[in-house]
């Protein structure tokens, strides 16, 4: 009997650890591909010579991408060259307010008492304590677990550990109980931006970013892209059968179950089960058939979460000294997310991420040379809904670089050596979700409990990637490309 044949749709990290896993377990997989290569949200732009990662930047929870390594046979450090980041972030107010956050506690604990006293450092020494909790209540419970709900949670973790969790409350004031200087909640605050939502309106789980962070930050020696072009390597080995500029113009649908795609070339493909890697908003959309439309529940825009403005760069710097991840924060954090959430308009002033990918620890500027950069401000989701002109862009753009320079850092910027993406191009590169990078928001305490899961609505169709759960990044991709996996071999072997 031959062995069952499985389609992904999309070699996106979760695509990619779907596929591996699949085929390790010795079933038949054909990865599509629409694109010209793997990574899917990991991209990379050029600029002359220089290749600058214009999309995640770190890798954190490594256990996770060596369990993924190991299924294929073979180890993370084989294959690439991972090295850890001493400082976190470098972040800034002014150009007289500096804080560094370390993986070594002591030296943060040490550097927030010299920043904001003796007492905003013990306070942050109890909030990484409760961070680990959290993260230990949520690990198996929630991260790992194929569809959690909030009774499966109480059951498995126990009500006091879940009320621990004051899931009615938000991460902003939750903060409040720990930090009163107001630039401490700010920079904590932050992490609700790395799964594209509000710290005024996300829940207070959010925090365990310091726990996952604490537990190591990792640079790709090469860069981030290396990392899918490996799985893909690997998945290949395995017998994967991956095709670049394999679009798919709808999933096939017979007997009530998918049943296979159909190329937008027009070739067809049967199938036993079809793993979709695209952002689930493509496929309530329609964007890949009407037949598979209904597998998930249809997202209002007002439910996306953040998109953002890029500005990729191979320039020069000077003045402040940059390590590999650096924020530098605006003044008013609440008006920032008034302007993005409820008037759906580009902030006012924002809070930017630079990533100086030349640089490391120690802050040293390649010498004489232009260095690569990517520069990020948080941006509405509208691409699809009121396209970004010129006289939407340049404002914000003016905002960002100024508060770059009221900081300390100035950047020789030109049209030669920049290169912008906003959500408009996000919209094209991610079609159905107006350049949301993370999926739906994790407002309220049932957010995030309200993505879909591994099975969707229709028979044999999984679901992987950044827009279902576990969530958005590198690690939680990974793991949504396990559990539907998990899911096929549970279905069809």
């Amino acid at each position: 009997m031959a062995e069952p044949h499985v389609v992904v749709i999309g070699a996106g990290m979760g695509g990619l650890a779907a596929a591996l896993r699949l085929a390790a377990r010795g079933l038949r997989v054909t990865l599509l591909e629409r694109g010209g290569h793997p990574g899917g949200k990991m991209r990379q732009v050029t600029i002359g010579t220089a290749r600058i990662d214009s999309g995640p930047t770190v890798v954190t929870m490594r256990p996770v991408l060596e369990e993924l390594f190991a299924t294929a046979g073979t180890s993370l450090d084989a294959h690439l060259r991972l090295r850890p980041a001493e400082i976190l972030a470098r972040h800034a107010w002014s150009a007289s307010e500096q804080l560094d956050l370390y993986a070594d506690i002591e030296r943060s604990v040490d550097a927030i008492g010299r920043f904001s006293g003796a007492a905003q450092a013990r306070l942050f020494r109890d909030f990484c304590a409760r961070a680990g909790d959290m993260y230990r209540t949520l690990e198996q419970a929630f991260i790992h677990l194929a569809a959690p709900t909030p009774l499966s949670l109480v059951l498995d973790s126990g009500l006091i550990p879940v009320a621990r969790l004051k899931p009615y409350s938000t991460l902003w004031q939750d903060l409040g109980r720990f930090f009163t200087d107001p630039r401490l909640r700010q920079l904590f605050g932050r992490y609700a931006t790395y799964v594209g939502s509000s710290p005024f309106q996300a829940p207070p789980t959010l925090g365990i970013v310091a726990h996952v962070e604490l537990a190591g930050v990792w640079m790709v020696d090469g860069g981030i892209q290396r990392l899918p072009e490996t799985v893909a390597a690997l998945a290949r080995g395995l017998g994967v059968d991956i095709r670049y500029h394999a679009g798919v113009e709808q999933i096939l649908v017979q007997h009530g179950r998918a049943a296979g795609v159909q190329l937008t070339s027009g070739e067809q493909l049967a199938a036993d089960a079809v793993v979709c890697n695209s952002d689930v908003a493509a496929l309530a959309g329609g964007l890949l058939g009407d037949a598979s439309r209904r597998a998930v529940r249809r997202q209002p825009p007002a439910a996306r979460s953040l998109s953002a403005i890029t500005w990729s760069l191979h320039a020069r710097t000077d003045g402040f000294p940059l390590v590999r991840h650096n924020v530098f924060f605006c003044r008013d954090y609440g008006a920032e997310f008034d302007d993005l959430f409820h008037h759906g308009r580009l902030p006012r002033e924002p809070t930017v991420y630079v990533c100086a990918q030349d640089r490391d620890d120690r802050a040293v500027a390649p010498a004489g040379q232009p260095e690569r950069l990517l520069c990020l401000v948080n941006a509405p989701p509208r691409g699809d809904l009121q396209p970004f002109a010129s006289g939407d862009i340049e404002p914000c753009e003016e905002q960002t670089f100024d508060l770059l320079a009221r900081c300390g850092l100035r950047v020789d910027r030109s049209q030669d050596n920049t290169v912008i993406t906003t959500p408009t191009e996000f919209e094209r590169l991610f079609p159905a979700t107006g350049g949301a990078l993370y999926g739906r928001t994790s407002h309220g305490w049932r957010g995030p409990f309200s993505r879909p899961v591994a099975r969707s609505r229709l028979p044999r169709l999984y679901l992987a990637g950044g827009s279902v759960h576990p969530g958005p990044g590198v690690p939680m991709a990974a793991i949504s490309g396990r559990l539907a996996a998990e899911a096929v071999l549970a279905d069809l072997t």
